[in-house]
């Protein structure tokens, strides 16, 4: 059985990265393609890792964390070190991101009480204005 075997703009077309980002994952170590002289060749286990350092940058994962985790991969233990540091960072990710959707949510109130404010404030004045 044949891996299949994808180019640089196949990967960048999939995952609708540029092949400067590929080029930086591999230079960070979270990609290992094949390379054929100046070619960069990715096979299944690439595209698989690729999925994840995406997933994880959109959950605001760091690089260097998103590469501890992939690491872990490697230990033989079935991937329960993995599977559990993976669980602990998303945990710790989560909480984080609702904090900052709790805190996003008390700006947006807050500007919306303000606009009101100003629209009143703005109204009466304009009011005033017409009135003279």
């Amino acid at each position: 059985m044949t891996e299949t075997i994808y180019s640089i703009g196949a990967m960048c077309a999939e995952f609708d990265v540029t092949p400067r980002t590929l080029r930086f994952y591999e230079y960070k170590e979270l990609l290992s393609p094949i390379r054929q002289g100046q070619k960069r060749l990715f096979t299944n286990k690439c595209r698989g890792r690729l999925k994840l350092i995406l997933r994880g940058k959109r959950f605001g994962f760091s690089l260097d964390e998103i590469k501890d985790l992939l690491d872990l991969y490697a230990m033989g233990d079935g991937q329960i070190t993995q599977l559990s540091a993976t669980l602990e960072a998303a945990e710790k990710h989560h909480a984080e991101l609702i904090a900052q959707r709790n805190e996003l949510d008390a700006a947006i109130a807050d500007m919306q009480e303000q606009m009101v404010l100003v629209r009143g404030m703005l109204d009466a004045k304009s009011a005033s204005k017409a009135a003279e």
